[in-house]
């Protein structure tokens, strides 16, 4: 498995449209652990599952059967319109996405948002799958096929759509096939290690004895660079430091005590796959996915946190998660908007706005890089409505 290329998916698409199920069935693991999300049945926080394919003379398999050829890292995105922002940073995890649609309500609002967002954060591979065709008949399915056809024109023309069955395994084995067709993106290697954090953990279980307790944990994925076992690593924004009334960021060091590219531990990190780092900082810090939206590198090479952004946006024509069409309009001054970089989320008031550049005053920092993809978002009647997308300058 060590030479095997590992790509990054997620599975995206509207509240019930069977994303989980489908999930389990091509990575053998039930993606939703948290409790809350198990009573009420939708993902509320990431879904993470690693699955190896297989081919075996032409049919692909998660069993073992045949040459393993790919190893896949799955981020399960919530599909509830009020969970926007967290499927947003599912996004900055992926290499390409499965947008999944059932047959038998066809697109929806968070189906067009899903797709607008996968726009946002660069996202240029996809795979659609066409879910519970057992439920429908085949003119219902046929329509619900042109619909999505419809859907994807101009944006991802290329796309496959595959008519499955989650439930009962219909097409599974082709979806796998396509997921081994998908193209592995470049890697650069040679720059300074950037860990995107979306997750962080104590994953201690009680009663473990002290000398056998683990530091907090990060979850997320290296987008660029090594990472190695031992080496001494910065967090940043951080943690928030209160001074009387005012409050600020401190920028977190520890070392990398160990590595996981999956359930699987390595000495070291290349990009690709969701990644766990385990810390020397204390269990507590990761509880409750406190370090979320953090990012993490080398002591010394992150650059400094920023509360002024300036971006490059581009307006969608409309708001694709309200049904019905409703015209995108124009940034304002002074109005909110909610960013998403990386995987962090910041709400932030408009300062200045020239043509198709903006300048955000924001009230949590960021890191920004050149060239970062960002989804904008705008409060439409108590909600995060995506509305457009950019880069920073």
């Amino acid at each position: 498995m060590d030479k095997l290329e590992t790509i990054n998916i997620g599975i995206v698409g509207h509240i019930d449209h069977g994303k989980t199920t489908l999930l389990e069935k091509l990575s053998g693991k039930w993606a939703s652990q948290h409790s809350e999300e198990l009573k009420r049945g939708i993902t509320i926080k990431l879904g993470y599952a690693d699955a190896v394919i297989c081919d075996n003379n032409g049919e692909f398999n998660i069993k073992g059967e045949g040459k393993a050829v790919r190893h896949v890292s799955f981020v399960d995105a919530p599909g509830h319109e009020m969970l926007m922002a967290t499927m947003l940073s599912g996004a900055a995890m992926m290499d390409a996405a499965i947008l999944v649609v059932a047959a038998n309500e066809g697109v929806k609002p968070q189906t067009r948002e899903h797709l607008m967002a996968l726009q946002a954060k660069g996202i240029k591979q996809l795979i659609v799958v066409q879910n519970k065709i057992d439920l429908v008949e085949k003119a219902e399915a046929e329509k619900s096929y042109r619909e999505i056809k419809e859907l994807l024109g101009g944006r991802f023309d290329d796309a496959k759509i595959i008519p499955v069955s989650a439930q009962q395994e219909v097409n599974i084995d082709i979806v796998l096939k396509e997921i081994v067709n998908l193209k592995i993106l470049k890697r650069d290697l040679d720059k300074n290690p950037v860990f995107v954090v979306a997750r962080s953990f104590d994953v201690n279980k009680p009663g473990t004895r002290p000398e056998g307790l683990s530091g907090a944990v990060l979850g997320g994925t290296l987008k660029q660079g090594v990472l190695k076992e031992g080496e001494e690593i910065e967090i940043k924004p951080g943690r928030i430091v209160k001074e009387g009334n005012q409050q600020r960021y401190e920028t977190i060091k520890t070392k990398v005590r160990s590595l996981f590219l999956g359930s699987r531990k390595v000495s070291e990190l290349t990009p690709g796959g969701s990644a766990g780092v385990e810390t020397e900082l204390d269990m507590a810090l990761g509880k409750g996915d406190i370090l979320s939206g953090n990012v993490a590198s080398l002591t010394g090479k992150l650059p400094e946190i920023t509360k002024n952004v300036k971006l490059k946006f581009k307006l969608f024509p409309e708001i694709y998660g309200l049904g019905g069409h409703t015209k995108v309009e124009d940034v304002k001054a002074s109005e909110t908007l909610m960013i998403s970089v990386n995987t962090s989320t910041s709400g932030g008031d408009v300062k200045k706005i020239r043509g198709a550049e903006v300048e955000l005053n924001l009230k949590i920092p960021i890191v920004a890089f050149k060239g970062d993809n960002v989804g904008l978002a705008r409060n439409i009647a108590g909600h995060w409505r995506l509305i457009g997308y950019g880069e920073v300058l």
